[in-house]
């Protein structure tokens, strides 16, 4: 490998492990025993669109369609989310948030203060805002490699 190729793997191989750890850390701190993954849907909600086909979801979460459907049907038993037949479609389905679901979100994000806070007191925020402009920018990358690819 180059040393180009060779801090590439590093770079990623370091987010990885940082994505274990955090999703480990975090998840012991969600309420209404949510999984990341559920948390995650019920933010994309909030960060993206307010209404979303299965499939569009899996996409956006670069699952399968079963997983997503597990993932929606464990939301939906909470009453976090409603999945209903699309009004102009018959076969297709439309999930939205409730606002339990919301309301549940906002709780998470609550719960995970303390730790965000620890956080914040090892990484100040100047340090970080560089590193997260430059990932912003490998995300971009490959959510348009992604695209391409499809």
């Amino acid at each position: 490998m180059t040393r180009q190729t060779d801090t590439l793997f590093t770079f990623f191989n370091e987010i990885g492990i940082i994505s274990q750890l955090a999703t480990g850390m975090f998840e012991q701190q969600l309420p209404h025993e949510l999984t990341i993954s559920q948390f995650g849907v019920l933010n994309w909600f909030v960060r993206v669109d307010a209404r979303a086909t299965p499939s569009r979801l899996a996409r956006a979460f670069q699952v399968t369609g079963g997983a997503m459907t597990n993932t929606l049907k464990k939301l939906e038993s909470k009453g976090f989310i409603e999945v209903r037949p699309d009004e102009k479609s018959g076969r297709q389905k439309r999930v939205t948030l409730t606002k339990s679901g919301r309301k549940a979100r906002d709780e998470s994000i609550a719960a995970v203060g303390p730790l965000l806070a620890e956080l914040a007191e090892a990484f100040p925020a100047t340090g970080l805002e560089r590193q997260v402009k430059q990932l912003s920018k490998v995300r971009e990358y490959l959510d348009d490699y992604r695209d391409r690819e499809s």
